[in-house]
């Protein structure tokens, strides 16, 4: 799972691969056959964040509204029907979600991901509770 912002504020792309990486959920995503001829693919949805106020928590939170929607494609079908789901759904949707978020370091989606995360989880992703929370 790899996040990449194409612009400032433009484009975020989730992307979850079968590749084992240490930071990234196995969302293992095969073609058709048995493990022995299974292929790694990688598969990548853009998420576009044009016209949203990061800064502002209404932005921020249909920002990661589009993320989820984003994880949910990229750890299910792809949007190809020759993909098999990830192995571990929760584990590969909730590895794109902190990767994307994390990636962002926009501190008004950090409080959303927050809202619905432990402290453990931003820790576990290394993802910056903003000062204010902390002290909370």
């Amino acid at each position: 799972m790899n996040t990449q912002l194409a612009a400032p504020n433009s484009f975020i792309r989730i992307t979850a691969s079968s590749v084992g990486i240490a930071t990234v959920a196995a969302c293992a995503l095969f073609l058709g056959s048995p493990p022995a001829k299974a292929k790694d693919v990688t598969v990548t949805f853009s998420v576009s964040a044009a016209g949203l106020d990061l800064s502002q928590p209404a932005g921020a939170r249909e920002l990661y509204s589009r993320l989820q929607k984003a994880a949910r494609i990229v750890c299910t079908h792809g949007m190809r029907v020759d993909l098999a789901p990830a192995t571990s759904f929760l584990g590969c949707y909730e590895k794109a979600i902190a990767e994307a978020v994390r990636f962002l370091h926009q501190p008004q989606l950090n409080v959303v991901y927050l809202s619905t995360h432990t402290p453990l989880d931003t820790a576990k992703y290394g993802i910056e509770v903003p000062v204010q929370l902390a002290a909370e």
